[in-house]
């Protein structure tokens, strides 16, 4: 099983609700295809870098999940019949990339514990 990171932009004319339901959906789909989500961050309505569809925000989510590789392709083309995704990258995750994930994470909810 390999790992993948997708990151998503979801349209900033959804509520935040809407956003996340739309986040839900594409959970949903990664295991019924057969994949294990690993870890899941809704990072919320960000400034873009440039606009994309004449728009300057956009809500974004991280989705790491495991597959062997099959479920790639699929969801990538429902992301492009989805008119609520402005863009989406998908990275497969090699074990250094994991170590580094799994390591700020823990850093994260170090600093959150303290705090």
């Amino acid at each position: 099983m390999n790992r993948y990171e997708t990151v998503f932009i979801l349209t900033p004319v959804l509520s935040e609700e809407q956003a996340k339901e739309a986040v839900k959906v594409y959970e949903d789909y990664i295991t019924k295809n057969g994949g294990k989500i690993k870890h899941n961050e809704f990072w919320g309505l960000k400034k873009l870098a440039y606009q994309i569809q004449k728009k300057s925000t956009g809500f974004y989510n991280l989705v790491e999940f495991e597959n062997d590789g099959t479920l790639i392709k699929k969801l990538e083309i429902e992301f492009k019949r989805d008119e609520r995704i402005m863009r989406f990258l998908t990275v497969k995750m090699e074990k250094d990339h994991i170590a580094f994930a799994e390591k700020t994470r823990g850093a994260a909810k170090a600093a959150t514990a303290e705090a």
